[in-house]
């Protein structure tokens, strides 16, 4: 497990600087940091996720008792491998990585008998026409939940490039 972690991030940090890595546009990204923050909130004491919604990977050595600055860093750090891992997207990285940040990754791009969304699909098709199935992300154990809806179309709205 750690070796795979290790070879993920060993990956993030070359595909950084070979180019592939996140978004160019920094006013796009810095906008969907302060969307993320002001959704998420402080997360406090609610093990294990921490600061601005990290979650605590094996081995990680913090505790809900970090700063804004570190948190803010754990964000950016998130976001930014989240963003690599939905480059091949092109242009809807970042707003796959903003919903990734929230559901999940293996929510949107499947895992074992978990089938890829039909947000993915769609994308992969070349059809772009995905608001429907972005803002269907807003439910919580089945049921809608007006601010996770809020959450979605702001993101949509502010991330989507056409």
């Amino acid at each position: 497990m750690r070796i795979g972690m290790l070879a993920v991030c060993l990956a993030w940090g070359f595909l950084s600087y070979a180019g592939t890595g996140p978004p160019r546009d920094t006013g796009m990204f810095e906008e969907a940091v302060r969307l993320i923050k002001r959704y998420e909130g402080w997360h406090g004491n609610h093990l294990p996720y921490i600061g601005y919604g990290h979650r605590l990977l094996p081995g990680e050595r913090l505790s809900s008792d970090i700063t804004e600055e570190q948190a803010d860093s754990l964000l950016r750090e998130d976001l930014r491998k989240l963003c690599v891992l939905f480059r091949d997207f092109g242009k809807d990285s970042l707003l796959l990585a903003a919903l990734a940040y929230n559901v999940g990754p293996y929510r949107l791009l499947g895992y074992g008998e978990l089938p890829k969304s039909r947000l993915i699909r769609r994308l992969e098709s070349g059809d772009r026409d995905i608001y429907d199935e972005y803002v269907s992300f807003r439910c919580y154990r089945g049921k809608v939940v007006p601010s996770i809806e809020r959450r979605r179309k702001e993101e949509f709205k502010l991330l989507y490039m056409h």
